[in-house]
């Protein structure tokens, strides 16, 4: 069926609540839909008890989130949008992040983060950023970056399954696009998704960068350049046998992304990449600025269709 990315989420989470009673959801506005409407109907469905709308502070609606895994339920903690939860980093960090490692399995903490990312339309630097490479880089977490309705719908229900803490990183922008979905497919985390096959060049992404990278290997196709279009989806653990092996078959990767390129996750793929197999590697991210508000400073953020194209070129030369 058709759904949009918001609709496709919804619809998972419905179906997980209604078979595991231990799940509940918690954050601001989650009783009237979600501010994207990802939230949409379930707590008339599920009653206030589970779904279940909390006063402005990040760092206790993490906290509790925290206390309630730790106490057998499985929350789903919507920070609203990334650039908020920075108000409750302490409690995924120092207590989601190493409560299983700390107290030697005894406790898990079986708690999907929504943290929507990236930039969104004319909202300027505290509204407009890609974190992930901060969640990729802590011990401890899974990281989930769905770039299709399908995908937000897959990969939700594998995270409400997993038992450690999952940051689960929607882009700001992509909950109005639309896709058919299979309801009852469950993703497997980890496991990348080839959007595309070819023999010249592997291409990575994620998120919504993947439709900018789509329109790249449309334009790179029609110069008879072959690309292979990976998408991760999960961040960490991130796929490196199926990047590997596309790039063993390409001799060469680009990794692309929304995110500021200095220190990004696109780092960490070039690298391993580039000490398994010695082929040519670039990345290409944003430009370590904030985001701008007018159209114009918001545009120099932005990594388009022709930038792509214009890296692919030249590392392929």
């Amino acid at each position: 069926m058709r759904m949009s990315y918001a609709e496709a989420a919804a619809a998972a989470l419905a179906l997980e609540m209604q078979a595991r009673p231990e799940i509940v959801v918690l954050g601001e506005d989650v009783g009237r839909g979600g501010i994207f409407g990802q939230y949409k109907g379930l707590q008339q469905r599920f009653s206030a008890e589970r779904v279940i709308d909390t006063p402005i502070s990040e760092a206790a609606i993490l906290g509790a989130g925290v206390g309630m895994a730790l106490a057998g339920l499985r929350p789903v903690v919507e920070m609203r949008v990334v650039d908020f939860a920075l108000c409750g980093m302490d409690e995924l960090v120092n207590q989601a992040a190493k409560n299983r490692f700390m107290f030697g399995g005894q406790g898990r903490v079986p708690m999907v983060v929504r943290m929507p990312i990236g930039i969104w339309d004319a909202s300027a630097a505290q509204h407009s950023q890609s974190l992930e490479a901060w969640f990729a880089h802590l011990p401890g977490v899974v990281v989930v970056a769905p770039s299709t309705p399908q995908d937000n719908s897959a990969l939700l229900r594998a995270a409400l399954a997993c038992g450690d803490p999952v940051v689960y990183l929607e882009h700001k922008t992509l909950w109005g696009t639309s896709g058919e979905v299979d309801p009852d497919e469950v993703a497997t985390l980890g496991r990348a998704r080839l959007r595309r096959s070819g023999k010249d060049l592997t291409l990575v992404s994620w998120s919504r960068q993947l439709l900018a990278c789509e329109e790249a290997c449309e334009a790179l196709a029609a110069e008879g350049i072959a690309v292979e279009l990976i998408d991760l989806a999960t961040l960490w653990p991130w796929d490196r046998d199926a990047v590997l092996a596309s790039c063993a078959r390409t001799g060469a990767l680009l990794v692309v992304h929304e995110a500021v390129q200095v220190a990004g996750f696109g780092a960490e793929i070039a690298a391993t990449v580039a000490e398994a197999l010695g082929c040519k590697v670039r990345r290409l991210g944003a430009p370590r600025i904030p985001v701008g508000y007018s159209p114009v400073l918001e545009a120099q953020s932005r990594i388009g269709a022709a930038d792509i194209v214009a890296a692919a070129r030249m590392l392929l030369r």
